[in-house]
């Protein structure tokens, strides 16, 4: 299993990707469509049109690294899927692109099959980037 800190961001593409994308390919997703630096150290999470395959690319110090994964049977939801981001309480969804953040946690969620928008957070601090304080008690 896979294991990052908390500190780490996780960013979703919203929309089906081709998996026969490689790094090169998933490097240029991540500039042109999740428009964030792949040298970063974050994790961007891309998955197939069928929601059954699904893979995370992110640097490692000294390059590249992906983590691809294939269900035999189910598919993964991710919190933009046929509802609003919004009435799921996802933080830092953002409206008119085609990504979305969410937790390390819950990445190690989606991964094992649990429908984010079903899971209920209970109230606690949270330090936005610019400071301020915010207490989080919504849905993921």
């Amino acid at each position: 299993m896979l294991n990052f800190s908390r500190t780490t961001r996780v960013f979703l593409a919203t929309e089906p990707t081709d998996m026969r994308k490689g790094f090169d390919g998933l490097f240029a997703l991540v500039e042109k469509v999740i428009q964030e630096d792949p040298f970063s150290g974050h994790l961007f999470v891309f998955r197939n049109h069928r929601r059954d395959r699904l893979k995370v690319l992110w640097w490692d110090r000294d390059g590249l690294a992906i983590f691809y994964k294939r269900l035999e049977r189910g598919s993964y939801q991710f919190p933009t899927d046929g509802v609003t981001a919004a009435s799921k309480g996802v933080v830092g969804h953002e409206n008119h692109t085609r990504r979305c953040e969410i937790r390390a946690d819950e990445l190690a969620l989606l991964l094992e099959g649990i429908d984010l928008g079903s899971v209920k957070r209970r109230p606690r601090y949270e330090r936005l980037t610019n400071g301020e304080v915010k207490t989080s008690s919504s849905s993921l």
